[in-house]
């Protein structure tokens, strides 16, 4: 089992999101999985251009670290993420991801990954941008199974019971993934949302070929 953690902050190792980020992977590693940590500044992730190419063709005009940041997704069983609220939101970087994932939302390539989210705020909305980016991983077809938001600009004390909370959280990412957390309303809902893409690709044969080549090689779309 394979775990990764992507963390989007730019303090590197005086990152409190860090913190979280490595408190849920010694969690899971404490249930046996294998983890990597990934500082997305480290990376170069150059904006989307909306150019379509990717449904098109499977892949990008833009030369640059995506490709390796979705390949260890892709090999992923469970996926962290993590960022600093930055206006009640992500930081430029995880957006700059995340836009980049149009066609692995469009082919629900997450589907059987399971995932979860920290954040670090000064001062509030904190849960907000977790619940932003746990959204995301359920777009994109994971199982979302919790996540952890602490503001400690006013109460740096805050800091270590969420770090102990995110501990429990990898734990309970390992269990999910081995199938001992049940999540029935988001497979409902993963249901309905492949449905709408499939639908989407249907209707859009023309321009997305490489998204309905890869339904009919799914099986999603029977020909």
């Amino acid at each position: 089992m394979k775990i990764i953690g992507i963390n989007a902050s730019p303090k590197g190792k005086e990152s409190k999101t860090l913190e979280l980020v490595e408190s849920v992977l010694r969690g899971s590693e404490s249930m046996g999985a294998d983890t990597e940590y990934l500082d997305l500044y480290q990376y170069t992730i150059q904006y989307c251009t909306a150019c379509g190419t990717c449904y098109a063709k499977g892949e990008c005009t833009l030369f640059d670290d995506f490709p390796e940041l979705l390949e260890k997704m892709l090999d992923a069983d469970g996926i962290v993420l993590g960022s600093p609220n930055y206006i009640n939101s992500v930081s430029a970087p995880m957006k700059a991801m995340f836009d980049r994932m149009a066609d692995a939302i469009h082919c629900q390539m997450f589907r059987k990954k399971f995932g979860c989210s920290v954040c670090t705020a000064g001062g509030s909305r904190e849960d907000d941008v977790v619940a932003y980016m746990n959204d995301v991983l359920e777009t994109l077809g994971a199982t979302v199974v919790g996540g952890v938001g602490v503001a400690i600009g006013r109460d740096p004390s805050k800091m270590e019971p969420a770090k102990a909370e995110a501990y429990d959280l990898g734990k309970k990412l390992v269990k999910s993934i081995r199938g001992e957390i049940k999540y029935p309303e988001q497979d409902a809902a993963r249901a309905n949302r492949l449905d709408y893409f499939r639908q989407l690709v249907i209707d859009n044969k023309d321009r997305f070929a490489h998204e309905y080549d890869w339904y009919v090689r799914m099986g999603w779309i029977k020909e």
